[in-house]
């Protein structure tokens, strides 16, 4: 066993998704050692997150096929590793550290993990989220936000998404579970994350959540947008997951508000705009804003600052007097989706690189 294998544990996620990255002070191998034992990094180093059965990977690796079997699955039942059971079939691969390792900690997120979890974000984490400029989610507008006359396309409406997701999972929001464990947390609502299709089977199997049907799930995003939260789906046309989020627990929300143009960090149709006529200068909409995109202008009305607006809609569904309006970006500013979770992590690496 090398000395070094959590230095290249690290250097192996940082080459997944939103990436890994290496900090001065060391706090990520500290997560890892917290998370993964010596032999659990060695196994995750051997496997790719292309899916393979115990067998293939016993052969390859000359092991036992019953005793890595057994291995494999405590490594994926401490959300290590993914595992995807089908047609009973069962196959394991390495998974991304976010989305993927850390949510998979909801069932055992204490205040150590969370607390090593928030120095990171603030040390290289969000840099790295940041590196991925819009590629990892998107913000489609709070439907209450959408005038009668404009209709959103179907991959902008969160009601759509989840007719068409097929299984559905509801668990709690892994942000706000941290912070809450760290007694930081807002008083949003926790159980607000969904997961579809093999993801959400990832979380039935490992008990982080429960399934619902489309009803349910569209009452739950009506209840979180009405608290404020921002609905945050993958950039995928076909996510395997939406999240409800907030800037002071999301750590993807947290890190695009700490840049000076948000506006180019997320993958957004829509913006707001201030009807100055009909602004009555209450100031209502500004701590509603998670961005901070809103100001009041010298001579008196709300201004949106475009350069941070992320067009979500909630300060629309708080301002008193409906000066707040939605509009749809330019076709020049809009960005094709990738058409599946492969595409979108060939494009968050593209985007990582350039």
């Amino acid at each position: 066993m090398t000395a070094d294998i959590y230095r290249q544990l690290q250097e192996r996620l940082d080459t997944y998704a939103v990436g890994f990255p290496a900090t001065e002070s060391g706090v990520e191998i500290k997560i890892l050692k917290k998370l993964f034992s010596e032999d659990d990094a060695e196994l995750f180093l051997a496997l790719s997150p292309s899916l393979e059965s115990p067998a293939d990977i016993a052969g390859r690796l000359n092991l036992r096929a019953d005793i890595l079997e057994e291995k494999l699955e405590d490594m994926a039942s401490r959300g290590l590793l993914f595992r995807l059971r089908k047609n009973r079939q069962v196959r394991y691969g390495a998974t991304a550290f976010i989305h993927g390792i850390f949510e998979f900690q909801l069932p055992r997120m204490d205040l150590e993990l969370a607390e090593l979890i928030e120095q990171y974000l603030n040390e290289g984490l969000d840099k790295s989220m940041i590196a991925v400029k819009g590629t990892f989610l998107r913000t489609i507008p709070v439907a209450a936000s959408i005038p009668p006359e404009h209709r959103v396309a179907s991959l902008d409406d969160a009601a759509e998404i989840l007719k068409n997701a097929g299984k559905i999972v509801l668990a709690d929001c892994i942000c706000r579970k941290s912070r809450e464990v760290a007694e930081k947390s807002c008083d949003a609502p926790l159980e607000v994350c969904f997961l579809f299709g093999s993801m959400g089977q990832y979380y039935l199997d490992n008990g982080m959540g429960r399934e619902i049907d489309s009803v349910e799930a569209i009452a739950i995003v009506a209840k979180a947008q009405e608290a404020g939260l921002v609905t945050q789906p993958a950039t995928s046309a076909n996510p395997s997951g939406m999240c409800n989020c907030c800037g002071d627990c999301c750590g993807v929300l947290a890190s695009i508000k700490r840049d000076p143009n948000p506006a180019e960090l997320v993958y957004s149709n829509n913006f707001a705009a201030v009807e100055a006529e009909s602004c009555t200068e209450c100031e209502i909409c500004l701590p509603s804003c998670h961005m901070e995109a809103i100001k009041m202008s010298e001579d008196g009305p709300a201004v949106i600052l475009e350069n941070r607006c992320i067009g979500c809609g909630v300060c629309i569904t708080q301002c008193p007097d409906d000066a707040i309006k939605l509009k749809e970006k330019p076709e020049e500013k809009r960005r094709p989706l990738p058409q599946n979770s492969f595409e979108q992590m060939m494009k968050m690496l593209e985007v990582r690189n350039s």
